[in-house]
Formats: structure tokens, C-alpha cells, sequence
């Protein structure tokens, strides 16, 4: 009877800070994790758009990337890039997220690349979408407990207390919920452009 495999190890990911990482640009590949409307409302120059619940189906391209050279995993804000490094570590992957994301990126003064024409309607980034939403709930909960039942008002407690829970975890169920809408999600053209430009590295 054979052994079972052996798994692969656990590869520790590494932070790069805006500058450290805008030096090494030409020499790394920068997979953007996150949803497609955000990544059309700006993303670092050359960066591809896998969002986070992909990482998963394009873990053997990522690998064949990280073979060729150094990956950069970019989010808005270094929360998802991090939970993707953290996937890919444990299949042994080795990755680089961007401290502060996007948002740190820019910050810094550096560009932010934009297809040339793109809907506008879909370039909210996914804490403006949850910050709608949750204050969307609770006004309706509120409005539901004045004209209906005053029970209605736990729809705004609960929004309330999963906003704290996110807040203390550092984990938002809201986001992960909205990126499975469809104007959150690649077409299928777009993610197999991605995994085939990851090929061609």
C-alpha cells in the first residue's frame, strides 16, 4: 500500500511595504483578489484579477506563477490579500501581500491603472457596498418596527452586533455575502484571461 502523499509546506507569507513593492513591480506578479468592480475602478499597473473565492481554482496557475518569481496578492486594504497569502501558504505557495492595499498604494502618491472605459456603477469598492447594505438593514428595521411590529427592530440589532463581530474578528460574513452577487463576480472570459496570463509567466 502506498504512503499518502506528503503535504506541502506551510509557507510563511511576507508583507512588502508600497515602496519596497513599487521598486520590485517589473519582477513580481500581482494578483488582485479583489471583486472585478473594484479592480476596474483602479488597480496597480499590471495586476490581474482573481477575486479571493477564486484563489482556490487558479492554485495551479498562482503555483506556476510563484515558480517563475515573487507573488504579490493586493486587496483595498491588505484584510483579504492576507487571508489569500494565508490559503496559498498552506499548499505551500510562497507570497507577498501589499501592507494597506490598494488604498495604501495610492495613498502614496503612486498610479492606479483603469481600463479606458469602463461602468462606472460598478466601481464600489466592497466596504462602500456593506456600508450600504448594513444601513440599508437598519433603516429598515427601524421603519418595519414603527409601522409593523416592534420586534422588527432585532433586524437592526442583529445588523448592529454583526458589525461589532466583524469589527473584533477582523472578518466581514456582509462582504463575503455581496461578492457572491453577480456584479461582484468575473465573467468567465475575464478569469480565464487571468489563469491564462498566469500561465504565460
Amino acid at each position: 500500500m502506498n504512503p499518502p502523499p506528503t503535504p506541502a509546506p506551510s509557507v510563511p507569507p511576507v508583507s512588502l511595504a508600497t515602496d519596497q513593492a513599487r521598486t520590485r513591480l517589473e519582477e513580481l506578479t500581482v494578483i488582485d483578489v479583489r471583486t472585478p468592480g473594484e479592480y476596474a475602478a483602479g488597480h496597480l499597473p499590471g495586476a490581474l484579477n482573481i477575486p479571493l473565492d477564486h484563489i482556490g481554482r487558479a492554485l495551479p496557475e498562482i503555483r506556476h506563477a510563484s515558480a517563475r518569481g515573487g507573488v504579490l496578492v493586493v486587496c483595498a486594504s491588505g484584510a483579504r490579500s492576507a487571508k489569500a497569502c494565508a490559503l496559498l501558504a498552506e499548499q505551500g505557495v510562497p507570497t507577498a501581500t501589499l501592507t494597506g492595499g490598494t488604498s495604501a498604494w495610492a495613498a502614496a502618491g503612486h498610479d492606479l491603472h483603469r481600463p479606458a472605459a469602463r461602468d462606472t456603477r460598478a466601481g464600489w469598492s466592497m466596504e462602500r457596498q456593506v456600508r450600504l447594505t448594513a444601513g440599508s438593514l437598519v433603516l429598515l428595521g427601524l421603519l418595519l418596527a414603527l409601522l409593523v411590529h416592534p420586534a422588527c427592530a432585532l433586524l437592526s440589532a442583529g445588523v448592529a452586533g454583526g458589525l461589532v463581530f466583524s469589527a473584533l474578528t477582523d472578518t466581514c460574513g456582509m462582504a463575503a455575502l455581496l461578492g457572491r452577487l453577480p456584479h461582484n463576480r468575473p465573467g468567465a472570459a475575464q478569469l480565464d484571461a487571468a489563469l491564462q496570463a498566469l500561465r504565460a509567466r
